[in-house]
């Protein structure tokens, strides 16, 4: 796909997002070059605010190689805003419906016409409290390993202080700066060519993370934590907490109960 096909939806789009976008946030952007002039490929883009889509998105559509989100299928039934999801070629995702995987065939389906494909592989807001990536879903790793297309990994910050994860209210000022990263491919050229496992995924989808997460380094000058928040294992830690207080017990729940541990580590391995 041409850096110059954008086509009329996208420009009206930026005609609407971009002057207040210019006006709200400052920009450091870097790592233009990495995104591919032609052929199809996914980014894979850390997700710390309900602002970010629209940051990120800017920043993108500036390299002439406007992205086709994943998003929730309900956005594209009513009004203007279905009508410009439809418009932009944006994906839609049905969850837990026959049609739940009709998502992954069109993000291969964009690929192979050349396309970009932006996948927000956290699935959801970061929950880590200070905000870096989590664990990451397999999704954007299944269509990577289906395709063998480059997999260009983009880290951000600054859209979070705008506008924090599950604020109702933006923090106008000062004026925030939205700090965008893009870096070289993700080598994923190992998990080629092998039968596509659980485990395969898995380790194609660390290696994605990991890559986010060395860049996200970068931007905020501070190391990440060893261990990523993994929002399953913090489900099972909870539970098993609440059920010892329930119990009235004080010793800690991997001593009270042997292997929790391993019901940890089991269900952390879930896709």
């Amino acid at each position: 796909m041409s850096r110059r096909r954008i086509g009329f939806w996208y420009r009206f789009a930026a005609v609407i997002c971009k002057p207040p976008l210019v006006v709200l946030i400052k920009r450091d952007w870097r790592g233009m070059e990495n995104i591919p002039a032609d052929g199809g490929f996914i980014t894979v883009v850390n997700h710390n605010s309900h602002a970010d889509p629209f940051a990120y998105a800017h920043f993108q559509y500036n390299t002439g190689r406007v992205p086709r989100f994943l998003a929730k299928s309900g956005l594209f039934k009513k009004g203007l805003v279905g009508a410009a999801m439809r418009g932009t070629g944006q994906i839609p995702v049905y969850r837990e419906s026959t049609d739940a995987l009709s998502a992954f065939r069109a993000a291969i389906d964009a690929v192979e016409r050349g396309e970009c494909v932006a996948f927000y592989p956290e699935g959801t807001l970061t929950r880590d409290p200070d905000g870096w990536p989590m664990t990451g879903k397999t999704g954007a790793a299944r269509v990577a390993l289906q395709t063998k297309c480059p997999v260009i990994p983009v880290a951000q910050w600054g859209a979070n202080e705008l506008l924090p994860p599950y604020a109702k209210k933006p923090h106008l000022l000062p004026r925030k700066t939205h700090h965008v990263l893009a870096g070289p491919p993700v080598d994923l050229s190992r998990f080629y060519d092998q039968e596509v496992t659980p485990e395969l995924l898995k380790e194609a989808t660390e290696a994605i993370m990991a890559a986010i997460t060395r860049l996200l380094e970068e931007i905020r000058g501070e190391k990440a934590p060893a261990v990523p928040y993994d929002p399953r294992r913090e489900r099972i830690e909870q539970r098993r907490r609440t059920e010892a207080q329930n119990r009235g017990g004080t010793a800690s729940v991997a001593q009270q109960e042997p292997g929790v541990r391993e019901a940890v580590q089991e269900e952390g391995q879930g896709t």
